[in-house]
Order: structure tokens, then sequence, then C-alpha cells
């Protein structure tokens, strides 16, 4: 179990740019940052995951920036960026600029810098880029961290403030080592199960880094889990719970149930 600095409860919904205009995206974020939701995150793919897999889709970062532009309150990113599309100076820069487009009248951006190894091979092939192996990408991954994290100490102007690193992924020996090293907020996609078997090695990478683990936020998945297993990861230390919805209609019904949880949780 998770030993963390005490963490309000936090929604994030995913917002998938796929199967609707853009109009219905631009108001579904106005709709989701009215009603108090606290994160908005898109995805980082070229194509629906689901559906029509040739259907309506946009690309995240450009929408990244209109949510930035568009919101006042609503911290936002992808979830997650896909390291293997840009140059890691690149990303850094395209980051800081999102950082600065949010950060309005208080100065300070709301941009989370969620990344990830990559693994839908469709949008590989079909942009050119080269896929390779599992290990291939992590490894990427991991020498491209420092590279954006060093861009962001002597770019010009630099950050707002030290923008929020999310590392979304489970493998349990590179993955995990990554999110000791780098992140803020580590994104799981496991059950209660795996979540209790991994938070202890994460642990130990944390150790073994010189960092304490109560740093790293705990993210996790509403998506098919049950109200019980939802109760189980809080319990294990999970503070942060996305909930995933789909165009055309991008229905709000469980957005609104799970915000009223997580005002229960927090009262």
């Amino acid at each position: 179990m998770v030993t963390a600095v005490p963490r309000p409860i936090r929604l994030a919904v995913q917002l998938y740019p796929q199967h609707a205009g853009y109009p219905a995206i631009r108001d579904t974020v106005s709709r989701l940052e009215d009603l108090g939701v606290d994160i908005v995150f898109n995805w980082d793919h070229f194509y629906p995951l689901s559906g029509d897999r040739d259907g309506l889709h946009f690309e995240a970062w450009t929408v990244v920036a209109a949510i930035a532009e568009q919101t006042d309150r609503i911290e936002f990113g992808t979830l997650v960026n896909c390291n293997s599309y840009r140059n890691p100076n690149l990303h850094a820069d395209m980051a800081r600029t999102v950082d600065h487009i949010s950060a309005g009248e208080t100065g300070a951006g709301r941009f989370i810098f969620g990344i990830g190894a990559g693994w839908y091979e469709k949008d590989y092939r079909e942009y050119g880029y080269e896929f390779g192996t599992v290990g291939e990408r992590l490894d990427e991954l991991a020498a491209n961290l420092p590279v954006i994290e060093n861009r962001w100490s002597k770019i010009n102007p630099s950050p707002t403030h030290k923008i929020p690193v999310l590392v979304g992924g489970g493998g349990e020996k590179k993955t995990l080592r990554l999110v000791a090293k780098h992140a803020d907020i580590w994104h799981s996609f496991s059950d209660p199960v795996a979540l209790e078997r991994k938070l202890p090695i994460l642990a130990a990478h944390a150790l073994d880094v010189g960092r304490d683990v109560a740093e790293i936020e705990v993210s996790v998945e509403l998506d098919r889990r049950s109200s019980e297993e939802v109760e189980r990861m809080k319990d294990l230390g999970a503070t942060l719970f996305t909930i995933g919805i789909s165009g055309p209609d991008y229905d709000l019904t469980e957005v609104r149930h799970w915000l009223a949880w997580r005002d229960a949780q927090n009262a």
C-alpha cells in the first residue's frame, strides 16, 4: 500500500477524439469544465480504437492546444502522448507552449504531460513510424525522458511551473522504474489484484533511485470496474480516477455519477 501525503480524490474524463466532429468535442470540454471535472484527457492515436476503425478522428496535440485556450480552470493533457511520434526536444517545446497557453491570468499552466512507449501498430504503420518491439519502444522512452526534462530546464521562456509528468503503463521491470525516476503521476491499467502487487514494486524502484514513492500520485481507470473494485483501489492509495467517453454523443451520465462519488469521498 502507498503511504502518501493525503490527496483529494480527483476525477478525470478521457474524451476519445473519435466518431465526432470537432464542435462536439469542444462543446463536451466546456460541459465537463462546468460540471467540475478535475482533468480532461484525450489520447494520442490517429485512428479510432473502437467502432469503425476508419471513422472520424482528430489528432491529439492540436486538440490539446485548443483545450488550453478554451478552458479556464480544468487541468488537461493526453493519456498518453506517444513517445515515438515526435523528437523529444520538440515534445518538450510543444508541452512548454501548451503550458503557457493555458496559464491565463493566474500565470500557472494547467497542462499534464502524459507519456508512454506506444502500442497501437496501425498508428505506426499508417503514418510511417518504425514500430519495433516493446523493449525497443521502452528503451527509447527511457532515453527520451531525460532529454525532455533537460530541454525544459533551458528553453526560453521556461515552463510556467514544473509540468507534471504522467507515465502510463504497468511493466514491472522497465516502466515502473521510469515512473519512479521521472513521474509525478503513475497511470495504471491494473485491476485491484494487479495494483496491489505492483505498488510495492514501484516503491522498491523509488527506493533504488532515491525517491519517496509518496510523491507519485496513483491514477487508475474506472471503465468496466465495479464499485467494489474502485473502493479497493482507493484503499490501496489511488486518488486519480479516469472514465472514458466516446463520440458521437459523449454521454455524461456516468461522469455525473462518479462526480457525486468523488464529492462524497472528499466531504
